[in-house]
């Protein structure tokens, strides 16, 4: 497979020449990032008890559910940024691909760090390595030459 590489900081992003499926998937993904970054934001207790199975009646659970809060405000934030490349400089996809990518692969690493205790295995932590691979395959998918 031949991969061009400089279709990530493409010299004309507001073209995508590559299969649109790639851009019906990333469009889906976004969706399913803006969705998540709602949850955590929204959400009374942040997601962290509901979804992750964080306990947050410990001493200290008040800031547990801030810091869901404030992670799903960062999750927005970004996807708000990446929707507006997706939607302003189609050529991007595969910038905004690995990008997304990437986000799996560093909570992996950052979940090695320290784990977190939940009564059950929250869903990112479930779907990181399946994101990931997914992820880099339509990225490399959109880079192909």
């Amino acid at each position: 497979m031949n991969l061009d590489f400089n279709k990530v900081l493409p010299e004309a992003p507001e073209i995508f020449g590559g299969p649109q499926l790639i851009r019906v998937a990333l469009f889906l993904i976004l969706f399913v990032m803006v969705a998540r970054s709602c949850v955590h934001l929204f959400a009374s207790d942040g997601g962290a008890q509901r979804i992750a199975g964080v306990d947050t009646s410990v001493v200290g659970g008040n800031n547990i559910i801030a810091m869901f809060h404030q992670w799903g405000a960062i999750q927005l934030l970004l996807a708000a940024v990446l929707a507006v490349l997706f939607f302003r400089y189609p050529g991007f996809t595969p910038l905004i691909l690995l990008v997304v990518a990437l986000d799996p692969v560093l909570r992996f690493f950052a979940s090695r760090k320290m784990k977190l205790t939940s009564t059950r295995t929250p869903p990112g932590a479930a779907l990181n390595g399946i994101a990931f691979v997914v992820l880099m395959l339509l990225f490399f998918v959109s880079i192909k030459g």
